[in-house]
Order: C-alpha cells, then sequence, then structure tokens
C-alpha cells in the first residue's frame, strides 16, 4: 500500500521484515513522511521506508558510511547519487519525470528504535514517526551537520512532529 493508492500526490511505499510487520503500521509511516513533504512544500514525490533489523542496518551503515555500528535511520537520497556514476541516461520525458521526483529510501532499524523509545520514555509508535520524519528530511537536503543546519533541521522536525499531535522531541543526537 502506497500513500498515492489513497489519492495523495505521493509515491509513499513501506517495505516491513516479517519479523516486525505485524507491530508496524504503515499507513501511520506513510503519513507522517507524507506530512513531512507537504510541510516542506513539495507538491509530490516518492519515497520508501524499510523496517529491518540491526544487523542490516549495521551492514549499510558499514558499507555506505564507513560506520561499523548500529543505528536508528539511515536515508539514501536518490537525488544525491544521480549522476554520480557518469553521465545522465537519455530517458523518454515521462520515465524521467517519474525518476526525478522519487526522493530515495529510508531504512529504519527496528530492534534499535525499541530501545531508543525506551531510553527516552517514548512511545514506539512516536519514535518511529520521528524517524520517519527525520529521515524524509534527509532526503529533502536537511542536515544537522553545523549549528545552523542543526537549527533548521529541528525546527522543520519539530513543526512536522506538532501536526501530527507529537511533542517536541529536539534537541537530540543523530547518527544519521
Amino acid at each position: 500500500m502506497s500513500v498515492a493508492d489513497s489519492g495523495q500526490p505521493y509515491d509513499i511505499e513501506v517495505q516491513a521484515d516479517e519479523a516486525y510487520a505485524a507491530a508496524v503500521d504503515a499507513g501511520d509511516l506513510m503519513r507522517a513522511a507524507a506530512q513531512t513533504l507537504r510541510l516542506a512544500g513539495r507538491l509530490s514525490g516518492g519515497l520508501t521506508i524499510v523496517i529491518t533489523g540491526d544487523e542490516e542496518v549495521r551492514d549499510l551503515n558499514r558499507t555506505y558510511r564507513q560506520i561499523d555500528a548500529p543505528t536508528d535511520v539511515l536515508s539514501f537520497s536518490e537525488q544525491e547519487s544521480a549522476g554520480e556514476d557518469g553521465p545522465a541516461l537519455a530517458l523518454p520525458p515521462e520515465l524521467a519525470e517519474e525518476m526525478g521526483a522519487y526522493l530515495g529510501d529510508i531504512v529504519i532499524a527496528y530492534p534499535y528504535t525499541e530501545r531508543q523509545a525506551a531510553a527516552f520514555a517514548n512511545p514506539l509508535r512516536s519514535e518511529l514517526r520521528l524517524l520517519v520524519i527525520h529521515g524524509t528530511l534527509h532526503l529533502l537536503g536537511y542536515d544537522h551537520d553545523t549549528p545552523e543546519a542543526e537549527a533548521r533541521m529541528w525546527a522543520a522536525q519539530d513543526a512536522a512532529l506538532a501536526s501530527l499531535g507529537e511533542p517536541r522531541q529536539s534537541p537530540r543526537t543523530y547518527d544519521a
């Protein structure tokens, strides 16, 4: 199921490993991502949210960030990877438009998130929403690598959380 199926302008898909699928409210996570896109002024776009285990995320973290440790969330922007391997492909305009609207993937380690939610005394559902919002903002180009960038990202994150009825979560330290 995707948000696009419900008539929304976003194509958001949730893929959860079998071990976590029953515990994840895919519709809630899609709504959190869609609301973040909406508040950021994106009229359309697509992304995939993957819910998986700690080892899978650790492998991705080691491979793509050279950090051999698990983490809560990783974002893989399609926009960053476009053009990295040479010249762009000559695609038909409709396919190029569709691919250009795809923002990327958010990968969340469910067990790590459970532990983190407990550590912050945060309901698991709220923690998952927070990570989806955080990951979506990264896909939109937000970062927290400088104090100014962090303030901008935290403000956007807090606005998205508030619009979903969640309390303010920032500041926090994030790896992604």
